[in-house]
């Protein structure tokens, strides 16, 4: 299993608290720190079953600064969004688990990070 966070977040630190608690093997990525990629992105994506604006954090300061509220959310302009998380990874919203099964969840809730447990 692995999980992207930001050790500032609360909900990551919570996802991260439920694992430990549940003695779940895990690989933590600190996603500011090493962001995913544009590929990264998309596969995870297709896992969600979401499109790039249903994970972007649009209330950041840097989503304003990239006029990301004016931006069509429509198939033509997805690889712009993708491009716009890959590069400004701090708009991803967190903690996003992937279990090793493949499952894949944004981890905001308690119910969430169990249900990609074993």
């Amino acid at each position: 299993m692995e999980i992207w966070i930001n050790p500032g977040c609360s909900k990551c630190v919570s996802a991260l608290s439920m694992l430990d608690a549940e003695d779940a093997s895990y690989t933590v990525r600190h996603y500011l720190e090493e962001p995913p990629t544009a590929q990264e992105i998309e596969e995870v994506l297709l896992r969600l079953g979401l499109e790039p604006w249903d994970i972007t954090r649009s209330n950041e300061p840097e989503a304003a600064e990239l006029g990301l509220s004016a931006r069509p959310r429509e198939t033509a302009s997805r690889a712009r969004w993708i491009n716009a998380l890959a590069t400004h990874p701090s708009l991803i919203q967190r903690p996003i688990i992937t279990a090793d099964d493949g499952t894949t969840v944004i981890g905001r809730t308690p119910d969430a990070v169990r249900s990609v447990l074993p």
